[in-house]
């Protein structure tokens, strides 16, 4: 059952972080379903076994992890492989053009607090699990006053 629960969380991870890029640049790649079901995953698995970690340390965690898998990811897909699906070397403070601190401060201010609110909401509604108090506007609130 765990292992089920996990492969539906990483399918709807990835099912969102492909559909985000797809919104965003109008065109993804295989790769980016699955990374995006890795940081899905990961995030929420550091979110259920960390519960009582503050949530902005708990996205300071997953957002590294997130920043951590994007790199290696862009290393191998971009420029390993030469698909090219990505390249920030035209923005400010990046590394080899496959991660920037524009979209470290994006995972870290946007994605983390839903993914750390959605894991929760989704293991309530389709797993049955402990229904969880704060919304989205708490946890935001939290991550911004440092709680």
């Amino acid at each position: 059952m765990v292992l089920l629960k996990r492969l539906i969380l990483f399918l709807i991870g990835g099912s969102i972080y492909y559909s985000v890029e797809i919104l965003y640049d109008g065109t993804s790649h295989c790769s980016m379903f699955i990374l995006g079901g890795l940081c899905f995953l990961i995030g929420g698995l550091i979110n259920e076994y960390s519960p009582k970690l503050k949530i902005w340390k708990q996205s300071v965690i997953i957002t590294t992890v997130i920043v951590i898998f994007e790199y290696f990811t862009g290393v191998l897909v971009n420029i390993k492989l030469g698909l090219g699906i990505w390249d920030y070397s035209n923005m400010p403070f990046n590394l080899h053009g496959q991660i920037c601190l524009t979209f470290v401060v994006i995972w870290y201010f946007l994605f983390c607090p839903l993914i750390i609110w959605f894991d929760d909401y989704l293991r309530w509604k389709l797993f049955g699990e402990k229904q969880v108090k704060k919304s989205l506007f708490s946890i935001y609130k939290d991550l911004i006053m440092f709680k």
